[in-house]
């Protein structure tokens, strides 16, 4: 069974990103203080030993089966020490460890939105340095998600994407197509639900002022057929003509009339999930995550809406749109005691064999504790031929066909941008400020953060 991955308690893309940008809002300012960071990190003197050495993996997940592990070593002999940290305090571990310059681990988490960053700063070795990244890109279509200025700084090691749940039955109840292909079906669905008395308010937007709310859009402007910035970081959103206006229209209207519960002014991505959409309270979520119907919408002891929430091609401007891509990496610190040892670790820790064996393909005892779905499509279609990944038949042509987030990778300064996105899209829905007005602060404070890069 596919598993959601799970940071401090709660499903992916809600505490993580806050503390994102609250610790490294903070970090950026010690960072220029001390001249940016990047040029003492650049030469390690790791050791290039690959045999009877110990490395330490840090990742914000349970280690794979001792079986595997002990073949690792039996293969390589290289011994694996695993720390594993909720996410947010691995977060700001790595951070304080490449600020002051010392070891932390020799190969550690790498999150998406991290990547801009990491790559300006000169934190970690281009894996491209270590391992064949171009034979990887066919079958591992999220690696676009780690390129920072042509360099790839992390091997994703799971697969995860924004994509769209229906409440089947309650379209089908309303007359509605449960599987609408462009925004205005979806929309005029919707409607048919809550005229129809179905549910009172059928779609769920997380507009509390959190990451959520920020993914949320950035799904929703891809849907509308544009993108948020563009290579250069420079903002696409600021006329009412651009498909992030729009987004943010949209979403701020469904809320106004009545389409989204007026409590979700305070509700996260994660409470929306477990408290509205399991159950049955509505009967879509526009931008969820991969792994929620096999994890969540289908477990008994936590859904009432068993067997009725399926994954849809997520409805878009003239038709289905990509899914955007939100998955974890790992990678390889400037730090590193043993560089060389660390990428023999990520090349088998990342490899289609095992990714399958960690999603339960070969059984129990080779299975990895909440590991997520694979990075790999190759390993997600051994899934889908066992009948081991729920909707694997939706999933694997999201997965294929999921795109970056940003364009020219996530920025150095995706912290602070962030932060402008969700305080002033919550405010809009507040009715604190305009659409208009929300729209220009955020694209001001894009303009001013990508001049200053």
């Amino acid at each position: 069974m596919l598993r959601i991955k799970r940071r401090t308690g709660t499903p992916i893309g809600t505490s993580r990103r806050t503390a994102l940008v609250a610790g490294l809002t903070g970090l950026a300012v010690v960072l220029a203080a001390c001249g940016g960071g990047g040029g003492d990190s650049k030469a390690s003197g790791g050791s290039t030993e690959t045999s009877g050495v110990t490395i330490t993996v840090a990742l914000a997940s349970d280690p794979p089966p001792k079986a595997a592990l002990a073949d690792f070593t039996q293969q390589t002999g290289i011994t694996v020490n695993w720390v594993n940290l909720d996410w947010d305090s691995l977060q700001n571990k790595i951070s304080a460890a490449a600020t002051a310059n010392t070891y932390f681990a020799d190969a550690t988490n790498v999150d998406w939105s991290r990547v801009g960053q990491l790559g300006k700063l000169g934190w970690y070795y281009p894996m491209g340095d270590y391992v064949d990244t171009k034979s990887m890109e066919a079958d591992v279509p999220q690696l676009a998600s780690f390129v920072s200025d042509g360099k790839v700084v992390g091997i994703p090691y799971d697969a995860s994407f924004m994509v769209t749940t229906v409440n089947t039955e309650m379209f089908t109840k309303a007359g509605a197509n449960p599987a609408p292909k462009t925004i205005d079906e979806y929309t005029a669905a919707l409607k048919a639900i809550k005229a129809k008395g179905i549910v009172e308010h059928p779609l769920n937007i997380p507009f509390a002022a959190a990451e959520g709310l920020s993914t949320y859009w950035y799904e929703t402007t891809g849907a509308f057929g544009g993108s948020v910035l563009d290579k250069d970081g420079k903002p696409q959103f600021t006329t009412p003509d651009s498909a992030g206006w729009k987004a943010a229209q949209w979403m701020v209207d469904a809320l106004k009339t009545g389409l989204v519960p007026p409590g979700n002014i305070n509700v996260t991505d994660s409470q929306g999930q477990q408290t509205l959409m399991a159950k049955g309270v509505v009967a879509s979520t526009f931008s969820d995550y991969s792994g929620t119907v096999g994890t969540l919408y289908g477990i008994k002891d936590s859904s009432s809406v068993v067997g009725k929430v399926k994954y849809i091609p997520t409805p878009g401007a003239t038709g289905p749109a990509a899914n955007l891509s939100n998955p974890d990496g790992i990678g390889i610190p400037k730090k590193a005691k043993y560089p060389n040892a660390a990428a023999k670790f990520i090349e088998w820790f990342t490899a289609t064999e095992q990714q399958a064996d960690f999603s339960g393909v070969n059984g129990p005892d080779k299975t990895m504790p909440g590991y997520p779905m694979p990075s790999h499509l190759s390993a997600v279609k051994q899934l889908t031929a066992k009948g081991s990944l729920i909707g694997g038949s939706d999933l694997e042509p999201m997965l294929q066909g999921s795109k970056p987030v940003f364009e020219g990778g996530a920025p150095s300064w995706y912290p602070k941008f962030s932060n402008a996105v969700y305080t002033n899209l919550h405010a809009a829905a507040t009715g604190s400020l305009s659409v208009e007005q929300a729209m220009k602060a955020i694209g001001d404070t894009a303009t001013e953060l990508a001049s200053g890069s």
